[in-house]
């Protein structure tokens, strides 16, 4: 089978590395696209994925995404028409689902955010199989067009999967010269360029500047975009520390003390592997997140002198693993469509 993945942001790498791996076991051919966005083309690099490099994030602007979708649309299509694709899979990449069905090839998508209104208005519409977590209700997707035999759903975190064979590297805090007598804290800043997360987000500027000046903490900010990296060193903050090129974040996050997310991947997966993390996520939490809150394995935070600074005491929290493979087969079932 000749299998298209289209990778449009840094968190679609994570989740199709196990897929991609069990995929070619099986013998199928995979050939995979990526945005130039964030830290997606570094971390493709850094798992091995070769990928074919086709457009980029145009910004904040509405009319710069316009244009944008409507170039990217047209190379993809180029590109895939006469590569005979029996199946095309993707983590929200709207652009893929929408060729795909103008190509006549099945498509899958997945995502864990149910909010984000018109990459799912155009992403879901085009798809044949939407695969999401059994915590978002159904009801919220079905504006989506995204109803059963459509809609499946799984159990646990889309983190659970693709981590079930991860084991953290320690190199990466010798790597980035962490103090291990100091209390790791790992940062990752809001999507400022997404349209679901429009307004500002004082919270995570003012941790930034809490956790900078306090001399038992080691802060690890991992920012998204270029324009983030510049505004963090700009503080010169003497407890930060801000990596040049993108990391280990799976190690990272599994050997911390501590995470403090404005995203969503980055606190899922401090959940899945045990770490204590708090999310200033300005915009709608979704189903997800709320189930994390409600079981307790996800703090709100709206005031950094609220975070517990201590060191954990295991050097890892208690983790489910769950068989990528199932998550593959909900995928594939696309195919069945």
């Amino acid at each position: 089978m000749r299998v298209w993945i289209d990778m449009t942001a840094s968190a679609h790498v994570l989740v199709f590395r196990p897929l991609i791996g069990l995929l070619r076991e099986r013998g199928d051919d995979v050939e995979v696209t990526a945005r130039d966005y964030a830290q997606t083309l570094q971390l493709l690099e850094l798992h091995g994925i070769e990928a074919e490099v086709i457009g980029r994030h145009s910004g904040r602007s509405r009319l710069g995404k316009l244009r944008a979708l409507q170039k990217r649309l047209y190379s993809l299509r180029g590109w895939a028409r006469e590569r005979d694709f029996d199946l095309a899979l993707a983590h929200g990449s709207h652009e893929l689902t929408m060729t795909a069905r103008r190509l006549g090839i099945p498509s899958s998508t997945t995502f864990d955010y149910e909010f984000a209104w018109l990459q799912h208005q155009l992403g879901c519409r085009a798809a044949t199989r939407v695969v999401v977590p059994d915590a978002i209700p159904p009801e919220r997707l079905a504006r989506y067009g995204a109803r059963p035999p459509k809609l499946v759903q799984y159990p646990g975190l889309k983190e659970e999967y693709y981590l079930a064979d991860f084991e953290p590297d320690p190199s990466v805090l010798s790597a980035l010269s962490v103090d291990p007598g100091r209390v790791l804290v790992v940062l990752r800043p809001p999507p400022d360029v997404s349209l679901y997360h429009r307004h500002s987000n004082p919270l995570f500027p003012q941790t930034v500047d809490f956790l900078g000046r306090d001399e038992d903490v080691q802060a690890v900010v991992l920012p998204r975009t270029e324009e983030q990296r510049a505004f963090v060193r700009g503080l010169a903050l003497p407890s930060i520390v801000l990596p040049e090129r993108a990391v280990d974040a799976q190690s990272l996050i599994a050997l911390a003390d501590l995470v403090v997310s404005a995203g969503g991947t980055m606190n899922r997966e401090a959940a899945a592997l045990g770490v204590p993390v708090y999310t200033t996520y300005g915009g709608r939490l979704g189903g997800v997140d709320e189930e994390l809150i409600r079981e307790g394995r996800l703090k709100p935070l709206t005031d950094p002198r609220a975070l517990e600074l201590r060191k954990r005491e295991a050097a890892r929290g208690e983790r489910l693993r769950r068989d990528p493979m199932r998550m593959l087969e909900l995928l594939l079932s696309a195919l069945r469509a």
